[in-house]
C-alpha cells in the first residue's frame, strides 16, 4: 500500500484557500496542510517543507529557489498559481525529475485595481478616509483626471486595457516601452513617445511591463527627476522595477506628489518601511489581483493539477 503524500499549501495570508475551492477530491488522496503565515528564512521554510511531497505556491510569494530545491528530497511536484512563476527555479527542478505546475490567470482584477489606485490617489481617499474615521473631516484637495496626460510604462494586455479606461476618463493616453512600436500604440488609440518624453509629459504614471534583467531598476533617479512635481506614479506591476530608494527620496522631498503602490521587494513589507507611514503614498498589500474570482482559478485548477499529478504517478 503506498504512503499517503503529503501537500503544503503556503502564505494562505487571507485564510481563504479551503473556501476558494472543492479540496475533497484532494483531501481523500493526501494530507493537506494549508500554512497562513510567510516564513522568510529559508531554512527555516526548508525544515518546514521537509516532510512534504508537493508544494503549492501562491503566484511569486515564496521563491522556490535551487538551494530550497536541493533542501527538500521529497519534494515531486511544485503546483504554482499564474500562468508562469519567475520565482521558480525551473532547471533545478527539472535536474530533479520534478514536475511543475501552472493555473489559469486573468489580467481583469489588476486592471480594475489599477484604476482603483489612480482614483483613490487623485482623490487623497486613504488620508480622507483616515480623518473621517479619527473623527475629522475634510484634508485636502484632490484633482481631476480629464484632459491630464495618462502615461503607461507597458502598453501590453494589462497596459493596452488601461489605456481604454483612461480614454473614457478623457485623458490623453502616451506609452512607452523597450519594444513597443508606433503601430501597436495607434491600434489602441495610444501615442507611442520616447522614454523621457513619457516621464516629462506624465500627470500619472502607471507601470506594466513585466519584471526582467532588462527592466529592473527601469524607473530610477533619472526619471523620476523628469517627472512633475504635480505628477503621481502608480505600481502595480512588481516592485523592483522602480528604485525605491529613489523614489522615497522623491516623496519625501515634494519632487513627487505622490505614489500608489501595491507591490515590493520584499513582501511583505517591512513594519518600518516608509511606504507605511509617507502621507503621499497610497500603499496596499500586493492585492492587485486578489480577487474572490481569481482566487477560484487558482485554487480550483491547483487541485485539479495536484489530483491529476497523483493519479499518474500513483495509479
Amino acid at each position: 500500500m503506498n504512503e499517503r503524500l503529503r501537500v503544503a499549501v503556503l502564505d494562505d495570508y487571507q485564510h481563504v484557500a479551503r473556501q476558494s475551492a472543492d479540496w475533497g477530491p484532494l483531501d481523500a488522496l493526501a494530507d493537506v496542510v494549508v500554512f497562513h503565515d510567510h516564513v522568510a528564512d529559508e531554512a527555516a521554510l526548508a525544515r518546514r517543507l521537509a516532510p512534504f511531497d508537493v508544494v503549492c505556491v501562491m503566484r511569486e510569494r515564496t521563491p522556490v529557489t535551487a538551494t530550497l530545491i536541493a533542501a527538500l528530497p521529497r519534494l515531486r511536484l511544485i503546483a504554482s498559481t499564474g500562468r508562469a512563476n519567475a520565482s521558480i527555479d525551473l532547471d533545478a527542478a527539472a535536474a530533479r525529475n520534478i514536475k511543475v505546475v501552472n493555473t489559469n490567470y486573468a489580467s481583469t482584477p489588476t486592471i480594475e485595481f489599477t484604476w482603483a489606485a489612480i482614483l483613490g490617489l487623485a482623490r487623497n481617499l486613504a488620508n480622507e478616509t483616515a480623518s473621517v474615521r479619527a473623527g475629522g473631516w475634510q484634508q485636502g484637495m484632490g484633482v481631476e483626471l480629464a484632459g491630464k496626460t495618462l502615461a503607461l510604462l507597458g502598453l501590453g494586455r494589462i497596459g493596452s486595457a488601461v489605456a481604454r479606461i483612461g480614454q473614457a476618463f478623457g485623458m490623453n493616453v502616451i506609452a512607452w516601452s523597450q519594444n513597443l512600436t508606433s503601430e501597436h500604440a495607434t491600434e489602441h488609440g495610444v501615442e507611442r513617445v520616447e522614454k523621457d518624453a513619457l516621464f516629462a509629459r506624465a500627470d500619472v504614471l502607471s507601470i506594466h511591463v513585466r519584471l526582467s534583467e532588462r527592466t529592473e531598476g527601469l524607473v530610477g533617479r533619472k526619471e523620476l527627476a523628469l517627472m512633475k512635481p504635480t505628477a503621481r506614479l502608480v505600481n502595480t506591476s512588481r516592485g523592483p522595477i522602480v528604485d525605491e530608494a529613489a523614489l522615497i527620496e522623491a516623496l519625501t522631498t515634494g519632487r513627487l506628489a505622490g505614489a500608489a503602490v501595491d507591490v515590493y521587494e520584499p513582501e511583505p513589507l517591512p513594519s518600518d518601511h516608509p511606504f507605511r507611514r509617507l502621507p503621499n503614498v497610497l500603499a496596499t498589500p500586493h492585492i492587485g489581483y486578489v480577487s474572490e474570482e481569481m482566487y477560484r482559478t487558482f485554487y480550483g485548477d491547483t487541485v485539479r493539477n495536484v489530483v491529476e499529478w497523483i493519479g499518474k504517478v500513483n495509479p
